[in-house]
């Protein structure tokens, strides 16, 4: 069985590194981790993610901004991004699906949910 490709881009180093051995060893995923959007739309073009995971809160370039990037490429338009935050307002959660997120999880989150909402959003494609 094929792969599916895993984009989680975050600042927090730590939590990259887990997300990533978590998900990796369901032996479902190629995992690409992104300690930042600044260069989100390069490693879209060469990695072609099924499903991007993205916080929201991060220097520089923030969620909400990454989205409204994707949104304007020809790759990024047609990939689900499922944000993974801690921002558990309902406004934050009112913009993220106006910027087209197809689901939104609050951390701390457990892997089992991280990887059953991704499993949701892949029968959906």
């Amino acid at each position: 069985m094929e792969k599916r490709k895993i984009m989680v881009v975050n600042d927090e180093l730590t939590f990259l590194q887990m997300m990533k051995l978590n998900l990796e060893e369901t032996e479902k995923y190629e995992v690409l981790t992104l300690a930042g959007a600044k260069d989100i739309l390069a490693h879209v073009e060469k990695f072609r993610p099924d499903v991007i995971l993205l916080d929201l809160v991060m220097p520089t370039i923030g969620g909400l901004e990454a989205c409204e990037m994707l949104n304007n490429h020809p790759i990024g338009k047609n990939t689900p991004i499922i944000v993974l935050t801690a921002l558990d307002k309902d406004i934050d959660k009112l913009k993220a699906y106006k910027k087209g997120v197809v689901d939104y999880l609050v951390k701390p989150v457990e892997t089992e949910k991280v990887v059953a909402t991704i499993e949701k959003v892949l029968r959906q494609d």
